[in-house]
Order: C-alpha cells, then structure tokens, then sequence
C-alpha cells in the first residue's frame, strides 16, 4: 500500500472559477475506509460544492475512491459529507450566502499534523469572464517573470 506524504489536494477550478472572500478550515466526517483512500491520494473534487441544511454545513460531490482492500464495509464515493466549524462561523456563512452571488467552494483537502482530515472552504462570488482573462494575464505575466529571473541567475 503506498501513502501519499503530506499531500494536498486543491480544486484548480475553483480559484479559476471564483474569487475567494475568506477562507475557513473545517473537519470532515468520514466512515472508516475513506481516510484509508484519502492517505492513498484517491480524491478528486473538481465538481465539490458546500451546503448548509437544517443548521449544518454538507459538502456534496467530493469523489473519494472506495477503499482497494475493503470489503462490503467499504463507503459510497460521492455520498454527502458534514463538515464540522464553529456555530458562530457557520452564522457568517449562512447569513452571506443569503446574499446574491455568493457561495461556499471547498478549496483544499490535506491531512492535518494530528492525522485528522480537514477541508479548506472558502466563502466565494463568482467571476466574469473578463475577470477570468485578468487573472489569466496576471497568472502568465508573473510566470514570464519568474522565467527570467532564473535565466539571469
């Protein structure tokens, strides 16, 4: 079985798709076998959305491949997860989301230093398409910059 050290993995689409306001960390609730698949690097969260029902928040879409060594204990991959933050950070983000515009993306998934799971979900609004070009531009210009800088070292 081989383990993926420290491995992070982040929704691209995302930050291309929406401009981040802030971010919070949160604590996923998983069955047993899916932190096994987690460690093992079997994510894929390019369509992760987040949801607040009845007072709690939800993830939804977050593919998490069945465990390789499970057996009929082995979990649903894309089944909704509850992510866990504070009442009060909940509060912030349910009463943004009322607003037009806004939503909540899961960003980043790692391990924490405890070995616990954890999701960053940022409170986002999406953007234009000129806003895409933008970051676009940016995105290559400091990539030119880079570039040159290294042929001068």
């Amino acid at each position: 079985m081989k383990l993926k050290e420290n491995k992070d993995f982040v929704n691209k689409k995302a930050k291309h798709e929406f401009s981040f306001l802030y971010t919070i960390e949160a604590g996923i609730m998983l069955q047993g076998t899916e932190i096994k698949s987690i460690r093992m690097g079997k994510v894929n969260m390019s369509d992760a959305y987040c949801i607040i029902k009845k007072g709690e928040l939800f993830v939804n879409n977050i593919h998490i491949s069945e465990y390789k060594y499970g057996t009929y204990n082995n979990h649903e991959p894309k089944r909704p997860r509850k992510l866990l933050v504070k009442k009060i950070e909940l509060k912030k983000l349910h009463t943004k989301v009322k607003e037009k515009g806004f939503t909540i993306v899961p960003y980043r998934l790692f391990i924490s230093d405890r070995g616990f799971a954890k999701l960053e979900i940022a409170l986002a609004k999406g953007k234009k398409d000129f806003d895409k070009r933008h970051s676009l531009k940016e995105k290559d210009a400091k990539r030119d910059m880079d570039r040159s800088l290294k042929n001068y070292s």
